[in-house]
C-alpha cells in the first residue's frame, strides 16, 4: 500500500501509475473539509493559475517533456488531451472539464482509495508502505510546520499570482483581433510517425492561421497611459511582506513593469509575430487572450498574473483596448507556494536522503509548472511502486527531459534554490555541434525519444513496451 498525501496533478499521477502496475493505493485529500484561498471545487488535480500547459512542439522543452509523459501512460496528459482547448502552439485546457477528467479516473480504479482527510502529520513512511507527500504549492500550516520539522531550515517559499478572467460577451471584438503569434497553430508536431501510446489522433487546432488568440494591440500612447496607470495601482496585501519574494517565471505584471518602462513589452505584451489586419502592421504592444473553456465564454489575460485590488484591477485592466467594458469571471489574486529544497533533501528517484521510503512530488518538491509537477508525480508513483514489490529503483538518464528534471532538482546548488521549470539547457547537449538552434533542440529531442525507450526496452518501468 501506497500513502499519497494531496489530489493534485503530482498525487493523482503518482497514484495512477503506481495502481496500473498493481499497487493498492490511498490518496488523502483535505478539500473540501478543509479549504484554500484559491481553490473553488473539491476535485481533484483542479488547476488555480493559468489553463495552459505550455508549448507541446518538440523544439519546446515542456513539449518534449510531454512527450515522454505521454509514452510513459500518463493520466495527466491523457486528462488534458481530452479537455485541450484551442490555444495556438500551446496545449491549454478547459479546467473544469480537465478536472473532472482526473477525478473521474482516480475514482474508477478500482486500487485507489481516495477519503477526504486533512494529515496534519507525515505518516510514518516504510519499505512496504512508503509516502508520498504531494501537497503541493497551498500545504495547510500543521503539514506545513511538520516538513518544516522533517527538513529543518531548508523548508522554502515564494509568492505566485494569479491571472484575471473575463466574460467573452463582454470583450469589444471590433477592438481586438483573432491570431497565434507567427501563425503557430496547436498541432504538435512529432519527428514519430505514430502517436503515443494513450492518446491516438488527439491533435486539435488548424494551419489556416486563423489563430487561437485574441489579441488586444495598443498603439505607444495607450501603452504609455497603461503603464503609467499599473505602476500607480495599489496592490492587495501580502501576509510577509516584508520577505515577500516571486517565482522568476511567474511575476506580478506590475512588478515587472517596475523593473522598466519597456519591460512589459519584451514579455507579456510583446507584439513580435502578430500583425493587426486592419493597420497591416505591428502593434506597440499587445495583449493576448487565451479560450479558458471548451464553451468559449471565458477568456484569460496571458501573463498578466497580478496582486493589484480588484478595484484597481478593473480600473486599470479595461484601460486594454477591447476590455473597455469587461466583466470579470475571476479577478487575479496571489498566493503562498510553499516548496523544499530539493537539492538537499531528495534523490533522483525523488525519494528523500533521510528516509527512502518517503517521496516529495509537485511543486512542494521544488520543480515549477503544471507538466513538471505531473512529472516528478509520474516517476514518484513508479519508484514507490517498485519499492513495495521489491524491485530496483531508478531515475531516467539526464539525456530525457524527465530525468534531466529529476537530476536538477536533486543535484543543483542548494543556495538559493528556486523551483525549475524543465528546459534544454538543463538536458545534455547533444553530441557533434549543431549550429542551427531548431535543428539542436529537435536533435536533443530525437536522443531523448531514443533513450527513454531504452530505458523503458531494459525493462525500468513495468507494464510498457518500448516504442519501436
Amino acid at each position: 500500500m501506497i500513502h499519497i498525501i494531496g489530489g493534485g496533478l503530482a498525487g493523482c499521477e503518482a497514484a495512477w501509475q503506481a495502481a496500473s502496475r498493481g499497487v493498492p493505493v490511498t490518496i488523502r485529500e483535505m478539500r473540501p473539509i478543509r479549504a484554500t484561498d484559491v481553490h473553488k471545487t473539491d476535485r481533484l488535480a483542479e488547476l488555480v493559475c493559468s489553463n495552459s500547459f505550455r508549448g507541446d512542439k518538440l523544439d519546446n522543452a515542456v513539449g518534449l517533456l510531454k512527450e515522454e509523459m505521454r509514452r510513459l501512460d500518463s493520466l495527466v496528459m491523457h486528462a488534458a488531451e481530452i479537455a485541450r482547448v484551442p490555444a495556438g502552439a500551446a496545449l491549454a485546457v478547459d479546467r473544469d472539464l480537465f478536472a473532472r477528467t482526473v477525478t473521474q479516473a482516480i475514482h474508477e480504479h478500482p486500487l485507489i482509495t481516495l477519503t477526504r482527510e486533512e494529515v496534519t502529520a507525515i505518516p510514518h513512511a516504510t519499505p512496504s508502505e512508503p509516502v508520498i507527500i504531494a501537497t503541493g504549492p497551498l500545504t495547510s500550516p500543521d503539514l506545513s510546520a511538520a516538513v518544516v520539522q522533517l527538513v529543518g531550515s531548508e523548508h522554502l517559499y515564494f509568492y505566485d499570482a494569479i491571472s484575471p478572467i473575463v466574460l467573452a460577451e463582454t470583450i469589444d471584438m471590433k477592438k481586438v483581433f483573432r491570431a497565434s503569434r507567427w501563425n503557430r497553430s496547436q498541432r504538435r508536431s512529432s519527428i514519430v510517425d505514430r502517436p503515443s501510446s494513450i492518446v491516438a489522433g488527439t491533435t486539435c487546432g488548424t494551419d489556416d492561421g486563423e489563430g487561437d488568440y485574441l489579441n488586444c494591440p495598443m498603439s505607444a500612447a495607450e501603452y504609455r497611459a497603461f503603464y503609467a496607470a499599473l505602476t500607480t495601482a495599489e496592490s492587495a496585501t501580502v501576509h510577509d511582506f516584508d520577505k515577500e519574494k516571486f517565482f522568476e517565471g511567474c511575476l506580478p505584471i506590475e512588478v515587472m513593469a517596475h523593473r522598466g518602462e519597456d519591460t512589459l513589452r519584451f514579455g507579456p505584451m510583446k507584439p513580435v509575430g502578430l500583425t493587426d489586419p486592419r493597420t497591416r502592421r505591428q502593434p506597440y504592444a499587445a495583449v493576448q487572450l487565451r479560450q479558458d473553456n471548451l464553451a468559449g465564454d471565458h477568456y484569460s489575460l496571458v501573463g498578466f498574473q497580478t496582486q493589484l485590488k480588484w478595484g484597481e484591477q478593473a480600473r486599470v485592466l479595461r484601460m486594454i483596448p477591447g476590455l473597455e467594458r469587461a466583466e470579470f469571471v475571476r479577478f487575479g489574486m496571489v498566493h503562498r507556494n510553499t516548496y523544499i529544497n530539493g537539492p538537499t533533501v531528495l534523490h533522483e528517484t525523488w525519494q528523500t536522503r533521510a528516509n527512502p521510503s518517503l517521496f516529495f512530488a509537485g511543486q512542494i518538491s521544488g520543480v515549477e509548472g503544471y507538466v513538471e509537477s505531473a512529472a516528478s508525480g509520474l516517476m514518484a508513483g513508479l519508484n514507490a511502486a517498485s519499492l513495495v514489490r521489491g524491485q530496483g529503483l531508478s531515475a531516467p538518464p539526464r539525456s530525457t527531459a524527465i530525468g534531466a528534471l529529476a537530476f536538477y532538482v536533486s543535484h543543483a546548488t542548494p543556495h538559493d534554490y528556486q523551483p525549475t521549470n524543465i528546459t534544454f539547457g538543463i538536458m545534455e547537449p547533444p553530441s557533434g555541434a549543431i549550429r542551427d538552434k531548431q535543428k539542436r533542440k529537435l536533435a536533443i529531442a530525437e536522443r531523448a525519444l531514443d533513450d527513454l525507450a531504452a530505458w523503458v526496452a531494459a525493462g525500468k518501468v513495468e507494464g510498457l513496451r518500448a516504442e519501436g
